[in-house]
């Protein structure tokens, strides 16, 4: 009862997404599973150390990564704080705990020219899936969302006369992003096909398949990874690549960092900042290419 009520507590009062709540929930019941079958308890709300040290060794030991290890060990630790926020337990036994190592990781946004070339030089079918999908690599390149607020966006949510859209990020919090011009004609050649469609289930909202269902992530992940893969010779083509484009191309052309924060929707500059070495790195070309002394 203790794992449903977490799942409630995250839900109902956090306010995270499903999707998180799913992996947290999926990252304790795989310890419990643990504990189970090596130590034949079914209750972990009072386990030692120990046991969660050894859980942690059978990860490393199968060949998960550092980061998947953390992040499951992280939603073990957010269990354990539940419990003593209800007073089921009075020390959190992951209370002294210490991350494992992970190796800093930096993301290479597209180019400029893989986006242009993405959206200009790839051809789209002139019908209601070719206008959805170049409208939804337009939209994630000139509004920075992320893929579940693209996938949840609603028709409502656009505001042509304001020139702008309204997304819901991350523990329900609402922001306005502005629109860039060049997405507009897209808008209207999307929303003419859609009005089209013979049937349409979900009427409220802005993306669907052509059976006029909400479009899900793993189709939006297809989509980007299909056209980048025409123009660009990155491993990883995704949509968070092209979130991490946007952020970039705009400190590129020197937007402030507090701007850049409020239109990703990052809580913290710490979370922002992770796309500032790209443009540390464009700033150094820029040095070398213009400065006097480099020319000699």
């Amino acid at each position: 009862m203790s794992l449903e009520s977490f799942v409630s507590y995250l839900s109902l009062e956090k306010k995270y997404s499903v999707h998180t709540v799913t992996a947290y929930r999926n990252d304790v019941a795989v310890f419990m599973a643990f504990c189970k079958f090596n130590y034949q308890i079914s209750e972990i709300d009072n386990v030692p150390y120990v046991f969660i040290r050894n859980w942690i060794v059978s990860l490393v030991s199968g060949d998960v990564s550092n980061r998947s290890v953390n992040r499951k060990v992280s939603s073990l630790k957010a269990y354990y704080r539940f419990l003593q926020k209800t007073e089921k337990i009075a020390v959190n036994p992951l209370a002294k705990h210490k991350a494992l190592k992970m190796a800093k990781k930096i993301e290479i946004p597209f180019s400029f020219e893989e986006v242009e070339k993405a959206l200009e030089a790839v051809d789209f079918s002139d019908d209601f899936e070719g206008s959805r999908d170049k409208l939804i690599i337009g939209l994630l390149y000139a509004t920075g969302i992320r893929r579940i607020e693209l996938v949840n966006l609603k028709l409502l949510d656009l505001d042509l006369s304001k020139k702008t859209i309204k997304v819901l990020g991350k523990r329900n919090k609402e922001r306005i992003v502005p629109l860039a011009p060049f997405v507009y004609p897209w808008i209207v050649s999307y929303i003419s096909f859609r009005e089209s469609l013979e049937v349409i289930q979900d009427k409220e909202v802005l993306f669907l398949l052509r059976t006029g269902n909400k479009v899900y992530e793993s189709l939006v992940y297809r989509i980007i990874n299909r056209y980048f893969s025409k123009v660009s010779s990155k491993q990883k083509n995704s949509p968070h690549i092209l979130r991490h484009t946007f952020a970039t191309h705009l400190l590129n052309e020197g937007a402030d960092l507090n701007s850049v924060k409020e239109l990703l929707g990052h809580s913290s500059l710490a979370s922002t900042q992770v796309y500032t070495h790209n443009s540390i790195a464009e700033l150094k070309k820029v040095h070398l290419a213009a400065h006097p002394r480099n020319k000699k």
